[in-house]
């Protein structure tokens, strides 16, 4: 008779179930279920006056254990997502450059880049010393009076102003968003530099998910499009 068979609330073990465990041991302790099961089983059979101090800290090592596996996910999962907004943005670059006239150049901004990026809205503002009097480009450029930019990148509040601001979308943007505006709720906001003795543009990424574009989230991809952006301008305004 298998030892401890006999014995009221006992269960004993088969041969075939001992030789398994004895031959291959590792297939316990890698089970984590049934390292816990074993442990709260010794625990009860040294009774409750008794601490066992080895179950103490491997319970401490465990839960140190699935820290680090929830860690290592996030930090796959970001990297991840990371390589995949780089992705994103680079194909914009390219999409940027392919234009050979001005036309097709804002062409392109409403549909294949807006597109790549997925925004629901993208606006090109440019400053002019005309204003609202200036003569309306094309749907995605905002002609708009000088000061703009920096009140609308401030939200009128003045102080330094920051190359790229990310937003959920508190103020009017009638302006800049036009019949999409009721529909924004974040925004991603690049000064332009234009280049020497010219105004300052702005250029507007509007999205309807609120979460899109938030003040946490980093803004270094979206400051090389701007940059990028900037010099593919500098080229057609020469």
């Amino acid at each position: 008779m298998t030892p401890g068979a006999g014995q009221p609330g006992s269960i004993g073990l088969s041969d075939d179930m001992r030789d398994h465990i004895i031959s291959a041991p590792e297939a316990i302790l890698e089970d984590a279920e049934v390292m816990r099961a074993l442990i709260a089983a010794n625990d009860r059979a040294m009774g409750a006056n008794i601490v066992d101090l080895r179950g103490v800290a491997m319970r401490r090592l465990e839960g140190r254990l699935d820290r680090l596996e929830d860690t290592h996910r996030n930090v796959i999962a970001a990297a991840y997502e990371n390589l995949a907004g780089t992705n994103i943005v680079h194909r914009a670059v390219l999409q940027l450059l392919e234009p050979l006239t001005f036309n097709d150049f804002l062409a392109a901004l409403t549909a294949n880049v807006a597109r790549t990026l997925r925004v629901d809205s993208l606006r090109l503002v440019l400053e002019s010393p005309e204003g609202d009097a200036a003569p309306a480009l094309a749907e995605v450029i905002r002609i708009v009076p000088p000061g703009f930019v920096e009140d609308y990148l401030t939200l009128g509040r003045g102080g330094a102003v920051r190359p790229v601001v990310l937003r959920q979308v508190l103020a009017e943007t009638g302006r800049i968003h036009g019949d999409m505006a009721p529909d924004i709720r974040s925004e991603a906001v690049m000064r332009l530099d234009l280049g020497p003795r010219r105004l300052p543009g702005m250029l507007v990424l509007g999205a309807e998910d609120p979460h899109q574009f938030r003040p946490v989230h980093g803004t270094d991809l979206l400051t090389f499009f701007a940059a990028s952006f900037e010099r593919v301008m500098r080229r057609w305004l020469s």
